[in-house]
């Protein structure tokens, strides 16, 4: 067994934070040195989640960090602190970020979806944009390791493959997604506090989601050319989980038979993906409170076309279990370490 991690939770209180403490309490190598909130200061976190049994840290504020202790800090924060602090801790700490700060190359990008300036524009290029299954051998030589978005992570498992070995015409993408109301924070609750939220379900962002840029930014990387994407998501009347369904034009001499065994064969020794029997309506169900992706590839309406659906996790493989996983690549551990 390597020795411990000592680690940082920035924004431990939030329903992210939450979910990566549950994690972390299982972890063989993890040790939770600080929990840092804004608000709550001296609290327990046992406070906001009962089954937190672990005696843990008591919540303190991010300043009272003593860098020297720590190895790593994961920031679960809004969009912005995590490049303050990656300004500010020294250069031997992984920071592990889980919102927007780092998943886009391009600052301009994030000022027009974040609105606001990039503050730490020269790390951007130090910085790794990582799902553990296509960056695993990088990982150990980046300091700043960037989640992707919870959509993101649904979308790009199925489709990147798929792209990279030109199996799939990339002018037409629609991607549906939906999302429980958790994937809009913790804010989400007051916001909609007076508008029956878990009554209805309704499109948000459509058009212009701070996530369309970061699908189009990847998949135009390992397509070599620009790809657009045509991608909706939904908020829906239930607390987790994503469902992203997938409209694709695959290319002549092709079929939905081999596209499925195609993807079936590439990620057939990653442990988290799973492909589903060939043709199969797939939901949520399975993945909720696991790390697991599930994928389904479904006949279109004619032989030209294909349905993927792949259900995910939004706050465990779409962001706390992640960036666990990324943490255990850039160490050298066993990917599923804390996470089964």
């Amino acid at each position: 067994m390597k020795e411990s991690l000592n680690i940082a939770i920035a924004g431990a209180t939030g329903y992210v934070g939450i979910e990566l403490i549950k994690i972390l309490c299982k972890h063989p190598n993890a040790k939770i040195i600080y929990l840092c909130a804004t608000k709550s200061i001296g609290k327990t976190i046992k406070s906001f989640d009962k089954n937190i049994k672990k005696k843990l840290p008591k919540i303190s504020n991010l300043k009272n960090i003593e860098w020297s202790k720590i190895n790593i800090i994961f920031t679960a924060l809004p969009n912005g602190e995590a490049q303050k602090i990656s300004k500010k801790i020294p250069k031997n700490i992984k920071l592990i970020d889980l919102s927007g700060d780092f998943r886009l190359n391009d600052f301009s990008l994030y000022k027009k979806y974040y609105k606001s300036e990039h503050h730490a524009k020269n790390l951007i290029k130090k910085s790794i944009y990582s799902i553990t299954e296509f960056s695993r051998k990088k990982l150990p030589n980046y300091n700043i390791i960037s989640c992707p978005g919870c959509y993101p992570t649904s979308i790009q498992l199925p489709l990147l493959p798929l792209i990279k070995a030109k199996l799939v015409k990339t002018d037409k993408i629609i991607i549906d997604s939906k999302s429980g109301y958790s994937g809009a924070g913790k804010k989400i609750e007051k916001k909609l506090k007076n508008k029956n939220f878990l009554k209805y379900f309704s499109a948000y962002g459509v058009g212009n989601h701070k996530h369309t840029p970061e699908i189009n930014q990847e998949l135009s990387k390992i397509a070599k050319k620009k790809i657009y994407v045509n991608f909706t998501p939904h908020l829906i009347p239930v607390y987790r989980g994503i469902l992203s369904t997938i409209y694709l034009d695959i290319i002549e001499n092709c079929s939905a038979e081999k596209i499925y065994m195609f993807l079936k064969k590439y990620h057939k020794n990653n442990f988290f993906v799973k492909i589903s029997k060939f043709n199969t309506a797939i939901g949520t169900k399975n993945v909720l409170n696991t790390n697991f992706c599930n994928i389904s590839i479904c006949k279109g309406t004619d032989e030209g076309k294909i349905i993927i659906i792949s259900a995910i996790d939004n706050l465990i493989k779409g962001a706390s279990g992640q960036a666990v996983q990324n943490m255990n690549a850039a160490y050298k551990l066993k990917e599923n370490l804390g996470l089964i």
